[in-house]
Order: C-alpha cells, then sequence, then structure tokens
C-alpha cells in the first residue's frame, strides 16, 4: 500500500529497487565493513518535544496544531505513515495529552507504531474525520482560537476543519513545528552521522567498481547493494554521465560511461528516519585540464561556505560568500550559466530537503543544532558540470562535517 516516489527516483528514471543487482555487487557488498548504527528515537525524547511544542504554542497564542501523515506525525508521534485521501493525523492541544485521528481499519497499525500517550479516535468510511478534530478542539475548550497547520498539511484539510468549525481561525505552525526540528538534539546528529557514513562508504563501494560501458542503472545497483548491506534505506539517487551532469538533476537521453567521462553520484541515504545526502564527482581515466580546474573550484567552494557558516550569521550569506567568489572567477554572475545555478545549500533532517535554505536573501541567523547540506557546484551546458556534496552541522565552535570532502580529483572517495 505504501508508494514512494522521491525527486531523485522520478527524474533519474532508474531506481535501483527496481532492479536486479548483478553478481559484481553482490560479491563487493560481503567487502563491505559493518557501520554501527545507533537506537532509533526513544519515547521519551518524543515526549520531550511535546512538552517543547506546548510551551511555545503557549507563547505563541495557538490552541492546537493539526499535523498530517508525513515527517512531522513521525517526529512527535513515531508513527510512520503514507498520504492518502484518508486523513491520519495527530491534533497537539496547547494543554494535555494529543489525540491521533485515523480510519477505524488502521487502527491495529497506527496502535502499534504510537511511541507517546495519544487517544485513538477513530472514523469509519461513511464519517467525516474532521468532525472528530472540530469535537476535540471543542472539548478542550480552544474553538475560537488559532489552530497551528503544519505547512505541509493540504488544503483540503483546512477547507473541511472550516465546514465543521466555521470561521476557525487557521494559522502557521512554522513556529512551532518547524523551530523545533530545525535545531537536532544529539540523538538525531548521531542518527545522522550514522546515515553520512553509510552513504560515503556506498558512494566509495560503486565509484571505485565503476568502468567504462556501466550505465546508470548498474552502478545504482551498486549503490543500493553497498546500502543495503550496511543497514541504509534507499529510494533510488542520481548518477549523471558525461554531458548529462551538467544539468544538476539529469537528463533522460541514455549514457554510458566512456573513458574521460565525468561522473556524478548524488544520492541519499536514511537510518532510523533520519537523512544524509552526498555528492561525488570523479573521472574514469585521466581528467582533462578544464574539468580538473572546475573540480578544484568547487572544492574550494565549499571551504568557503565552512567558513562563513558562522553563528549568528544570515543563512544566505553562506550562499552569497560562494557566489561573490565565483562572480570573481568569471562565473555567472548569480545564477547565471556557466556557474552555479542553485543555492549553495540546503537545510536537512527528517527530510533531505528542509527549511532553511543556505540561499540568497535567506535572513535566518545559523544557530547550534541546525543543519545543511554545502553543494556549491558548477556547471557548465553542453559540457559537464562538478557537484561536490558534504552535510554538515552548526555546533557553538562554528560549523561541523558529517563527512570530510575528497581531497582532490585523484582521490574522489578519500
Amino acid at each position: 500500500m505504501r508508494a514512494r516516489l522521491s525527486r531523485r527516483t522520478m527524474l533519474a528514471g532508474m531506481a535501483a529497487a527496481t532492479l536486479p543487482v548483478g553478481r559484481l555487487a553482490a560479491q563487493a557488498a560481503e567487502e563491505l565493513k559493518p557501520i554501527p548504527i545507533p537506537p532509533p528515537i526513544s519515547s521519551a525524547e518524543r515526549l520531550q518535544r511535546l512538552t517543547r511544542a506546548r510551551d511555545m504554542m503557549r507563547q505563541k497564542g495557538i490552541g492546537a496544531i493539526l499535523i498530517e501523515s508525513g515527517p512531522s506525525l513521525d517526529y512527535y508521534t513515531g508513527i510512520q505513515w503514507w498520504r492518502s485521501e484518508r486523513l491520519t493525523g495527530v491534533v497537539i492541544p496547547a494543554e494535555g495529552d494529543p489525540i491521533v485521528v485515523t480510519p477505524f481499519f488502521e487502527r491495529p497499525s497506527i496502535e502499534e507504531m504510537l511511541s507517546v500517550k495519544a487517544e485513538i479516535r477513530t472514523w469509519q468510511e461513511d464519517e467525516e474525520p474532521l468532525k472528530l478534530v472540530a469535537d476535540f478542539l471543542k472539548e478542550r475548550k480552544v474553538v475560537g482560537e488559532p489552530v497551528g497547520f503544519e505547512e505541509t498539511n493540504r488544503f483540503f484539510l483546512e477547507d473541511r476543519l472550516k465546514q465543521q468549525l466555521s470561521g476557525a481561525p487557521i494559522v502557521s505552525a512554522n513556529p512551532v513545528v518547524r523551530a523545533q526540528r530545525m535545531i537536532k538534539s544529539p540523538t538525531e546528529l548521531a542518527l545522522m552521522q550514522a546515515a553520512a557514513d553509510i552513504m560515503a562508504a556506498s558512494l566509495r563501494y560503486a565509484g571505485q567498481r565503476t568502468r567504462v560501458g556501466m550505465a546508470p542503472p548498474e552502478i545504482d545497483g551498486l549503490i543500493a547493494a553497498a546500502q543495503k548491506k550496511l543497514g541504509g534505506a534507499y529510494d533510488g539517487g542520481l548518477v549523471l554521465i558525461g554531458e548529462a551532469s551538467a544539468y544538476p538533476h539529469g537528463s533522460k537521453q541514455p549514457h554510458t560511461v566512456q573513458r574521460g567521462d565525468v561522473v556524478l553520484l548524488d544520492c541519499t541515504c536514511s537510518v532510523h528516519g533520519y537523512q544524509a545526502d552526498i555528492t561525488r564527482t570523479f573521472v574514469v581515466g585521466d581528467p582533462s585540464p578544464e574539468v580538473r580546474k572546475v573540480w578544484d573550484q568547487v572544492h574550494r567552494g565549499q571551504q568557503i561556505a565552512m567558513t562563513a557558516a558562522k553563528v549568528g550569521a544570515p543563512a544566505g550569506s553562506v550562499d552569497d560568500a560562494v557566489r561573490g567568489t565565483y562572480e570573481s572567477w568569471g562565473y555567472g554572475p548569480r545564477y547565471k550559466l556557466p556557474g552555479t545555478s542553485h543555492r549553495t545549500g540546503h537545510g536537512i533532517g527528517m527530510e533531505v530537503h528542509e527549511p532553511i535554505n543556505l540561499v540568497h536573501g535567506e535572513t535566518t541567523p545559523l544557530a547550534p543544532g541546525m543543519c545543511f547540506s554545502n553543494e556549491p557546484g558548477i556547471y557548465i551546458p553542453g559540457k559537464f558540470g562538478i557537484r561536490l556534496e558534504d552535510c554538515f552541522h552548526i555546533t557553538a565552535d562554528g560549523p561541523k562535517f558529517f563527512t570530510t570532502p575528497p581531497p582532490s580529483i585523484d582521490r574522489p572517495f578519500d
């Protein structure tokens, strides 16, 4: 019943999960050394999150928050559920315990996953689930107070809640939900570190076995085999060869590796719901002087970003620092090509892409616990692109990489 179509899988069109893993991949997987995986988020930590959410709701004057299926539902309750036309969600009041609303026939599955104290209220197929939400708000005497909606909630939930509670004031729950999720705890950082370690090992494993004549599905199969062996969850990656590497999310044109080709691997890994996102770019054979030059410039761009990522600095200043240097080298200006057509980085945590971004104009100050990708790629249309991507988190002493960028194009997986 659960179906996921990720951005990477859709664009690459060649998820390893749909392909048989070859004998080479199976044999090579046996060579990988185990990577320790920390335990998942505990019920105690989720209860702390709920307590903090209620405190923040009272400070912001929010009476209750509605969160439907997705990472934020998992964040507070441990329920990992897909979205459909049927509502499964949590209602967190500013006072007291939350409730979980779900179809009657899903109750046993929801009970298995629920890891905090919360009443489960069910609805039948011919009933309106938003009436359960409205009734709960009436019970808690918060009707008329703002109801916070998690930013990815779908419109029909707001529309149908207002049918149950005419004039119900709906506000953004970002000052609570996103503000909490943006700052990672030590437990969350440990899970992200494990995901990064697995992802880096998987890319090294595949990259060192990439040969002339291989197509993207074969290379992606190697990555998938490594992740499976090491305990990571993988939903397909980008494997861009030759000119396709000049387009950040690839091309649908068929490509196979030829000697001298640039190969760009951009893949994710999940451990207990926490993500890693790493890109490695290398050459099968000897890199041309132009490729070597651009690779070195992107490598320098990563270091510039880290120098700029100081506690208290506006997030957008990191992008500005990289882009300013690139423009001095003749790229751009701004997001024009040849150059860097995308932001320097994105937030990461339970989702591969989550707020906030390292992009021009973002004024949110950097704070300890925030996590980002660092990927200031350079793209030359019609020729090739270079992207190096490593994620980092902000500490009280400044930024710290989860994985160390490779030192040179000659050592792309060190």
